[in-house]
């Protein structure tokens, strides 16, 4: 009776959670990944020792960088409920929840990437240089293709901690494994969704670890 229950729950109420939480995590992490990579790139190249020292614009895109990961990310995503329902229509739901984490966690994949990119040897780049490598080759084919073991091991952080911001949004009307852990477990005193849903995300969390480290051998 009790597995004939819960698995009665998982169809109706946490797959469907699970479900909308998948579609976060593979939202968030193609739009922070695009912009965070983007920033990585400005803050490497702009750097004291990078390509194309620019100080001005360093500390601009640093700051402000700083500035987005030092709020915690339930309040940046109360903050920006106006311009989250001016860009995609609605505050609430999976792609409101999206817009949301790419403002938090694009400052966080952009730091984590500059980290990675920074862990080059620069006798390689110098290298690059001495044989008439433009700036974008140095960058893609040096920099970039040098770092990705480095890029495997960071983003693999991202990622957890991506899930991590789904979870949260949950509680602001995103749906997904955080909602439902709050409404139908935790508000309804359910301890089978409740811990459930818990469960799943270690699961998750655990995956999503051992094929970063995985991946991160083969490359290495």
């Amino acid at each position: 009776m009790y597995q004939y229950e819960f698995s009665e729950l998982f169809e109706r109420i946490i797959l469907p959670g699970l479900i909308d939480t998948l579609l976060m995590l593979l939202g968030s992490f193609v739009t922070c990944t695009v912009v965070g990579f983007t920033l990585a790139l400005v803050l490497v190249t702009t750097d004291t020792h990078g390509l194309r020292p620019d100080r001005t614009v360093h500390e601009i895109v640093s700051t402000g960088i700083s500035m987005l990961r030092s709020v915690p990310f339930i309040i940046l995503a109360i903050s920006i409920i106006p311009l989250t329902r001016l860009v995609v229509g609605t505050s609430i739901g999976v792609w409101a929840a999206v817009f949301a984490i790419t403002f938090a966690g694009s400052p966080l994949i952009a730091r984590l990437l500059e980290s990675a990119f920074k862990e080059v040897n620069p006798s390689l780049i110098e290298a690059a240089r001495s044989f008439g490598a433009s700036d974008r080759q140095i960058t893609f084919r040096v920099i970039v293709t040098e770092s990705v073991p480095a890029i495997v091991s960071q983003m693999t952080l991202g990622v957890i901690s991506l899930l991590g911001f789904t979870a949260v949004a949950g509680t602001i009307g995103a749906g997904g494994l955080g909602a439902v852990a709050l409404t139908y477990g935790y508000q309804n005193f359910n301890d089978q969704i409740m811990y459930g849903t818990v469960a799943i995300l270690v699961v998750m969390v655990i995956g999503i670890q051992l094929s970063g480290n995985a991946l991160y051998r083969k490359l290495r």
